[in-house]
């Protein structure tokens, strides 16, 4: 899996990111290309905005027991894969702020940089190692990249 903490793998994203426009139709799935970006943003909202309320300890062993290593690993996911509730879009966003803000998010991670990230607590899964974090930032944004054909 490729590197979310390298300027390389960064750069190569927010490319990609620059490839969308408002027109952008998806490959599959339901959400606009401006839900889309929001929804990414999401798993950074997690790490650096207190917007998001931490799961009780029930929830979070479970998230735990049945949803961190699909989350973490490198196994790709599914087209139409089943989304948590603090990831569903459904209001209309505007396009170039959440691009602009999907792509400052991308940046500070990169900058902040995977020593930063190793053994870090996570929302909703406890700590994790920095390939755990890499396997998790990319393979979402990858997904739905390649949702939108680029």
């Amino acid at each position: 899996m490729k590197n979310i903490f390298t300027e390389e793998t960064s750069t190569e994203v927010i490319n990609r990111l620059n490839r969308l426009n408002q027109g952008t139709k998806p490959l599959w799935g339901k959400m606009t290309v401006a839900q889309m970006l929001a929804h990414c943003s999401v798993t950074y909202e997690l790490v650096y905005d207190n917007k998001h309320p931490k799961p009780n300890a029930l929830k979070q062993f479970l998230l735990k027991l049945f949803v961190k290593k699909l989350v973490v690993s490198e196994k790709p996911y599914p087209k139409s894969s089943p989304t948590a509730s603090e990831f569903i879009v459904k209001d209309d966003k505007d396009f170039d702020t959440e691009r602009a803000r999907l792509v400052n998010y991308i940046k500070k991670t990169q900058e902040l940089g995977e020593g930063y990230f190793d053994g870090k607590a996570s929302h909703s899964f406890g700590n994790l190692t920095k390939t755990e974090w890499n396997n998790m930032f990319y393979k979402h944004l990858d997904h739905h990249l390649n949702q939108f054909d680029v």
